[in-house]
């Protein structure tokens, strides 16, 4: 592995345990434009993790693990990728009419610190490791399995549905509204579900772009009801970043604590 890869991997693990705050690291991905039309257009995607959104300053992200889901189904790899020391760029080519989901996808990776003896350890790995790499006479062990997903969307032609499925792993967001077809002034719905299943009482946080250039956020905040349900009314047209993050104890392992993070960049259009 490569040091400017290696370091993207560490800030991209540190960006996803990090709290929303006014200066945390933000994993994020930003499309060249997400509706479009004419004959197979290009998309280009931005990658990266900062402390301010959309803007290049900390680290690039790696996108490995990025999958292009098209209108019929099949699947995509990103085209000519380009790796910088704060961002990574890729482009997309729209070759059917409809709807793509960019995801960037990571799950079920694990983190654990214990001690064996007096000596204090750290372990990364999946489930499936866990108990033969952490030793059973391990103390103060405490772990954590962590997921995340990061989306944008982009629309050639006549939006189309067939891509926004779920996968019911992880926290996932539900569109009622069409994702490529938010209108400042007007309210726009989602459902975010975690496991296939809606994740209630969940706070939503929703940041307008620039924050590089005010004295605040500007942040929306809103709370997902018993159906996962939000809404949400754009007050001004722009890329908005929005993020949601659960915890509980629902791991696949026994006293390990869950995490599962949502990200998406949803651009919000002139009426």
């Amino acid at each position: 592995m490569n040091r400017l890869l290696a370091r993207s991997l560490t800030g991209f693990a540190v960006a996803l345990a990090l709290p929303l705050a006014a200066h945390a690291h933000r994993a994020w991905m930003l499309p060249s434009a997400t509706v479009l039309s004419g004959t197979d257009p290009w998309v280009t995607v931005d990658a990266a993790i900062s402390n301010d959104l959309f803007y290049f300053e900390h680290h690039a992200m790696p996108v490995d693990d990025v999958v292009i889901l098209t209108p019929d189904g099949s699947t995509l790899k990103p085209e000519n990728i380009g790796k910088g020391e704060y961002r990574t760029t890729f482009d997309v080519q729209l070759k059917q009419q409809g709807t793509y989901k960019i995801a960037a996808i990571r799950g079920g990776g694990m983190n654990a610190s214990y001690k064996v003896g007096s000596e204090t350890k750290r372990w990364r790995g999946d489930a499936a490791s866990f108990a033969k790499e952490v030793p059973a006479n391990a103390t103060d062990l405490k772990v954590s399995q962590n997921s995340s997903r990061i989306e944008v969307f982009a629309t050639l032609g006549k939006p189309s549905t067939s891509a926004l499925a779920l996968t019911n792993t992880g926290l996932e967001l539900q569109p009622v509204t069409h994702p490529t077809d938010l209108i400042a002034g007007e309210e726009a719905r989602f459902k975010l579900m975690l496991d296939g299943k809606p994740a209630p009482d969940l706070e939503v946080t929703i940041i307008p772009h620039g924050i590089r250039y005010r004295d605040q956020l500007n942040e929306i905040k809103v709370k997902t009801g018993a159906d996962g349900a939000f809404a949400v009314t754009w007050p001004n047209p722009g890329m908005y970043y929005l993020n949601a993050s659960i915890q509980d104890n629902k791991a696949s392992v026994p006293n390990a604590t869950r995490r599962a993070q949502y990200t998406a960049t949803l651009e919000v259009l002139h009426p």
